[in-house]
């Protein structure tokens, strides 16, 4: 007997609740699925909180069966995006399903949505976009994600492929023990960069917070503008994703590089707090809080978030010369890896730095696209 699903838009208080809380019940099943704190997914989530929405529209969709939530997804069309790239596409996130037919359903209902906003095609997972959290895993399932990195059921990637939707983009994840050094040819590259150029090389200001922020999105901005499918964050996009992370900051894990007082470069890693979170379901109180002050001095990993040079300084050297100064600075720490993630399949800028430094790629997420005809 064919099971009906039935999709409809989150319309109340209760639904928004269904919505974030369906990702904890359809993994708390996984023994590598993080849970993400609620308050923050809550916060992404909510127009008034996430200056995202300012160019952004977004519906939120349910998956129901049988008077039960069995999948959600959310259907974003981003102005800002379109105009960057002169492009007419719209966005599928927040992607989770019981099922290959709640699925089917909920990306059906994605497409209707596209297709009345005149859009010619959808893209995703974006969470909600590139510059937050992105991509399906598809390789890599055995290990833990680290914080702001996805982590789904295997399953998933058929059940997108079956609803006609084929990769545009895999993007990498590569793990670096720091015991492992970072190899002759780096350290060489990175010492005759420091000769040739009168380049400072120092960790990040806490204390002048603000206007590091302001340093690093003009990195990020200039270092990132001709990569696939980037769009500039906007200064509030990006000072709310910093405001959120400054608590876990580690200045020994943050490297700026300024040349004749110019910001350049730049490699910012924050604490994995992913290994804090496991057991709270997500939720701060009434134990949860407890056990993240707990299990604090665990965290020995660390993910590098942002590694950017400007394009006018990216000849051989100054790569190698962010990781091995940010090495540097973590030595004597209680830190043992550092993931790079997410990074482009064809950005060999990084990946190849990355391969020599002796990193070792784990992790795969796959970014998809449909044409509607």
């Amino acid at each position: 007997m064919h099971t009906v699903t039935e999709v409809r838009a989150v319309a109340s208080r209760g639904d928004f609740r269904r919505f974030i809380d369906y990702a904890y019940v359809r993994n708390r099943s996984d023994p590598h699925w993080v849970p993400p704190l609620r308050i923050a997914e809550r916060d992404r989530l909510t127009p008034r909180k996430n200056p995202f929405f300012a160019h952004a529209d977004v519906e939120l969709l349910l998956a129901w069966r049988h008077g039960r939530v069995a999948g959600r997804v959310a259907a974003i069309d981003d102005r800002l995006h379109n105009q960057v790239h002169a492009d007419s596409s719209a966005a599928f996130g927040f992607f989770e399903a019981e099922d290959a037919s709640s699925a089917r359903a909920l990306l059906d209902a994605v497409e209707i949505w596209a297709r009345q906003r005149g859009r010619a095609q959808v893209r995703g997972p974006f969470n909600p976009s590139l510059n937050e959290s992105a991509g399906l895993l598809v390789d890599g399932f055995d290990t833990d994600p680290m914080l702001l990195v996805p982590h789904n059921p295997p399953e998933y990637a058929a059940f997108i492929e079956g609803a006609g939707y084929r990769k545009v983009k895999d993007l990498f994840a590569w793990l670096y023990d720091l015991d492992r050094g970072t190899g002759p040819t780096l350290e060489k590259l990175a010492a005759h960069f420091r000769r040739a150029e009168r380049l400072i090389v120092r960790p990040l200001q806490l204390r002048e917070f603000e206007r590091e922020v302001e340093r690093l999105r003009s990195i990020y901005c200039g270092a990132w503008q001709r990569n696939w499918g980037f769009v500039p964050p906007t200064a509030e996009e990006f000072r709310r994703v910093a405001t959120e992370l400054r608590p876990i900051f580690d200045p020994r894990a943050a490297v700026i590089a300024e040349v004749d007082g110019r910001a350049v470069a730049c490699a910012i890693a924050i604490p994995d707090i992913n290994q804090t979170l496991k057991g709270t379901s997500g939720r701060l109180f009434p134990f949860g809080l407890v056990r993240l002050l707990q299990r604090k001095r665990i965290v020995d990993q660390l993910r590098l978030l942002l590694l950017g040079v400007l394009p006018e300084y990216r000849r051989p050297g100054l790569y190698p010369v962010m990781l091995v100064e940010l090495r540097r600075q973590l030595a004597g720490s209680q830190y043992r890896r550092v993931e790079f993630s997410w990074v482009l399949e064809d950005n060999r800028d990084v990946n190849q730095p990355a391969e020599q430094a002796g990193a070792r790629r784990y992790k795969t997420f796959r970014l998809y696209e449909k044409v509607m005809r």
